[in-house]
């Protein structure tokens, strides 16, 4: 049966001549009248739908018969903050059916790990035969799925909901059970108002649904690589293996615009999944919130690779240059992967004309400046002028953290949401490589929770992230594992590899080897080349470079390379 949208004139709840439907509405009205509802009803919280005076007993005894024949009333929605009034349930129960059906679309479609993380909290609350309404409990899931998943959203409600024509994703007020208040405390209230530091404010407005996101940089027409909504300041955990990152990274977020700015550049560098991308993406969340006409540009060394060559393709390199002038803070991700000699002389140009125009820059890498073999002297200097800071890897206090972290904020969600301590000691416990590792642990306990709905014991939780708890610690990979395996490769036996032999069929494999001693170990330039057949460090870095070189352009040795790489952290 079709709601009454909040929306319907007065006049409509007036007329005398009503049917069935507008009957059992008067007896609501009736009930909720005050002397000054007929008024006041246009601006009431909960409308009053008052009956003409002369058929007010009438409609009354019509009213309880219906409560005495226990029939269903009219879905009719009280809007307030508290809820629907408890007169539609048969209503709602044809709504809660059609959205469960519409979640297992979603699912179905999208994935289970995207309908958890995006749709798991998200709840029908009125369609008026053109428009579903929906709603969420924070504001990054709102524009989350108005900006990355409308369409599939609209597609899957108008599989169920007939003539739906939209889909209005909106922001609700938590509703607390009578249980969940005293638990959920404090968490419930940073549900319901979300602080200033969390804001996300508009950098480009990307398209998809009836909504707007913030999702990336632009400038000058430059669009820059995603942000995540969800890596800002406040959601990064502190400790000593990443407080003077954190501190410069507050620093450069805060004094943008100062003449006196002595951590430019800022250069992170640090294992996968500490936390590198987290801090450049909330440099640029937190400049845009305090400056919000400041010129940001966030890219990997991919997407800034991509571009160029584009420009290269259309002739157009002199317009790549210029879009960069205008730029106030630059951040580049993933320093290691700006490969291409025309690429990386390019970067160079660009780079030191924003230093010695004052403009901020922002680096992260896997590596440290003197560990990035292509970087020529000069750059090389310059990344080094500024604050050059490691991320180490986690304790388990802060592994500790880093968990509460990500509980607390699914419990944003669902306040309902429980981990035993015990279970998190654990896991804190087992998991030590990164905070992803960390953060996907959370997720699929969170999943399993959500659809079991039973208690999380600590044999629970390791059955389900066991594939995490196997892999936390890959294999170590020994230069003599690289000089048994190239050898075998190339069938070269390896005293010829590591003798003074010069012809191609032995320095080949030699300098792949030296290559790949590089890329998989932490041994410096002259333990390598100490290691195979006690060469200069010079003759290791002529190697490492030629292949790089190499690596540019020919696809087979790629292929090749990474077939030895697997090899290696399999065997």
């Amino acid at each position: 049966m079709q709601e009454l949208s909040k929306d319907a004139p007065v006049g409509l709840r007036n007329r005398e001549s009503v049917n069935a439907t507008n009957g059992e509405q008067n007896r609501i009205g009736a009930a909720r009248r005050s002397p000054r509802g007929h008024a006041g009803s246009g601006k009431s919280p909960v409308q009053s739908l008052t009956a003409p005076p002369r058929a007010a007993a009438k409609s009354a005894g019509k009213a309880a018969a219906r409560r005495t024949r226990g029939e269903a009333t009219c879905g009719v929605t009280a809007r307030s903050e508290t809820g629907r009034t408890g007169d539609n349930k048969a209503s709602d129960r044809g709504l809660s059916d059609k959205g469960n059906k519409v979640r297992a679309r979603l699912r179905a479609t999208l994935g289970e790990d995207v309908f958890v993380n995006w749709f798991g909290s998200m709840e029908f609350e009125s369609f008026d035969g053109k428009t579903i309404r929906v709603t969420v409990a924070v504001k990054f899931l709102r524009n989350w799925i108005q900006s990355h998943y409308a369409d599939d959203l609209l597609a899957s409600c108008q599989a169920e909901f007939k003539g739906a024509e939209r889909v209005d994703v909106a922001l609700r007020t938590l509703r607390k059970a009578p249980g969940q208040r005293n638990r959920a405390g404090k968490r419930n209230g940073a549900a319901e108002a979300v602080p200033d530091s969390t804001a996300r404010p508009a950098v480009t407005a990307t398209g998809g649904g009836h909504g707007t996101i913030v999702g990336r940089t632009q400038v000058g027409g430059f669009e820059g690589s995603p942000l995540d909504p969800r890596y800002t300041f406040d959601s990064f955990v502190v400790g000593p293996a990443n407080r003077m990152a954190h501190a410069g990274a507050w620093q450069v977020a805060e004094t943008i615009f100062a003449e006196d700015r002595s951590f430019n550049p800022l250069y992170l560098h640090s294992y996968v999944g500490l936390g590198k991308t987290n801090l450049l993406h909330a440099i640029a969340w937190e400049v845009k919130r305090r400056y919000p006409h400041a010129n940001v540009l966030y890219l990997t060394a991919e997407r800034f690779r991509y571009n160029f060559v584009e420009g290269l393709r259309s002739n157009d390199s002199m317009a790549f240059k210029e879009k960069f002038r205008s730029i106030d803070i630059l951040l580049i991700d993933d320093l290691e992967f700006m490969h291409g000699p025309q690429t990386e002389q390019e970067f160079d140009h660009i780079i030191n004309w924003l230093l010695d125009g004052g403009r901020q820059l922002v680096v992260a890498s896997a590596k440290g400046p003197n560990q990035l073999e292509k970087l020529n002297d000069r750059m090389r200097s310059r990344l080094q002028r500024g604050l050059v800071t490691e991320i180490n890897a986690l304790d388990f206090d802060l592994r500790l953290k880093v968990l509460e972290k990500r509980i607390s904020e699914k419990r944003a969600i669902d306040p309902s949401f429980e981990i035993p301590r015990e279970v998190i000691e654990a896991m804190a416990n087992r998991l030590t490589e990164s905070g992803r590792e960390l953060e996907g642990a959370i997720t699929r306990l969170y999943a399993h929770w959500q659809y079991m709905h039973s208690p999380i014991s600590v044999e629970v939780a390791e059955k389900i992230v066991r594939d995490l708890v196997h892999g936390i610690e890959p294999r170590r990979i020994k230069i003599e594992d690289i000089l048994r395996e190239v050898s075998r490769h190339f069938g070269v036996p390896k005293s010829d590899i590591l003798s003074q032999r010069r012809h191609r069929s032995v320095v080949w494999p030699r300098q792949i080897g030296m290559y790949l001693s590089k890329q998989l170990t932490s041994r410096s330039l002259p333990e390598i080349g100490r290691r195979f057949g006690k060469r200069d460090h010079t003759t290791v870095l002529h190697a490492i470079r030629k292949i790089d070189k190499i690596l540019v352009d020919d696809a087979a040795l790629r292929d090749e390379v990474e077939e030895l790489k697997k090899l290696l952290s399999n065997n």
